[in-house]
């Protein structure tokens, strides 16, 4: 009698378990994400090889880390398009002042701090004057990347001064991680600061009064202020950290690329929002995971570095981003619906 009793309870936790799996979007993307790589591996002899690996998973780390921030403002129930143009002033920054001779420790730190200033100034204007998320950060698109360019006076920047080798071992070295009976893999230097910042970004989220206080804004802002939540200095501060988080993924892209251009991280914006909301963030507020912006992104590298091994134009690669973004809100607003009935 006890044994099927226990194992009544068992089987009901593990349905329950079950269920809740199936129920969460970031489940089917990661699940889309494994068979779209099991597929390319097994149809290509390009796509599995280490180097295009190693490709893959840097170029996506990029838009990971920003859409770590990214995935924070949208629980808050805000929105932020200025990532792409505070990650070319970011890079700005180092660039030029290391290149008139600062050293390296120090145009960090200045880079940081401008974009931390961005940031600031964004949830300022959202939350203290009242103005619209999305007025406001589109504003400080074109502000951030007209200064990235008198910064550069809309010129390359390629020499970095005497500390440029650790700038370019930043973005673009690798470790070596050896592994039994095959060759070591290489791990890019972004993607170890993606593993640091997603564990950090997830503990933030689900275990501080700083994350719950976020949920709560985004869940119903009118109670959460009711209930002392300051919702005003919460808003500012994650607008802080989303542009913190375009910061060091410009620092590192510099680094990567050895070179910084006002060019860089244009449209950006689209593909870490289709990150955010691919993994799960939903746009009314109140839903986001960290692990769920991460595979966002790796499903989105994983399609477009198989459109590009396909031979097919990297003119669809837009209309591939803006489709994940209608489907992932669609299927969303039908659970909605379907929990609600």
């Amino acid at each position: 009698m006890a044994t099927s009793l226990e194992e009544s309870i068992r089987a009901q936790m593990h349905g329950s378990w079950l269920s809740w799996l199936v129920s969460r979007q970031t489940f089917w993307v990661s699940l889309a994400a494994v068979i779209a790589f099991i597929v390319l591996s097994l149809t290509s002899d390009v796509f599995a090889t280490q180097q295009n690996l190693f490709n893959v998973t840097r170029n996506f780390a990029f838009v990971a880390i920003i859409g770590l921030g990214m995935t924070a403002v949208i629980i808050s129930g805000g929105i932020d398009l200025s990532v792409g143009a505070v990650l070319v002033l970011s890079g700005m920054v180092i660039g030029m002042t290391m290149h008139a001779g600062m050293p390296f420790w120090a145009a960090v730190p200045l880079a940081l701090g401008v974009s931390l200033l961005v940031g600031a100034f964004n949830g300022v204007m959202i939350a203290y004057v009242g103005m619209p998320p999305f007025v406001v950060t589109l504003g400080m698109l074109s502000i951030a990347r007209s200064l990235a360019m008198v910064l550069s006076d809309n010129t390359m920047v390629y020499e970095f001064g005497p500390d440029q080798a650790q700038l370019l071992t930043l973005g673009g070295g690798f470790i070596s991680v050896p592994l039994p009976f095959i060759d070591p893999i290489k791990v890019p230097n972004p993607v170890l600061f993606l593993v640091v910042m997603t564990l950090l970004t997830s503990l933030v989220l689900r275990w501080t009064r700083w994350g719950r206080h976020l949920f709560a804004i985004g869940g119903n802002e009118v109670a959460a202020n009711l209930t002392g939540v300051p919702v005003r200095r919460m808003k500012v501060t994650v607008y802080m950290f989303c542009s913190l988080c375009a910061g060091i993924a410009g620092i590192l892209e510099v680094g990567w690329l050895g070179t910084i251009t006002t060019g860089l991280g244009q449209g950006m914006e689209l593909t870490v929002i289709a990150a955010a909301v691919i993994g799960g963030a939903n746009l009314s507020g109140g839903i986001g995971t960290a692990f769920g912006a991460v595979v966002g992104a790796a499903l989105i590298e994983v399609i477009r570095n198989s459109l590009t091994l396909l031979g097919i134009s990297t003119f669809w690669q837009g209309t591939f981003v803006g489709s994940f973004i209608i489907i992932a809100v669609l299927f969303d607003r039908l659970r909605s619906r379907a929990s609600s009935d």
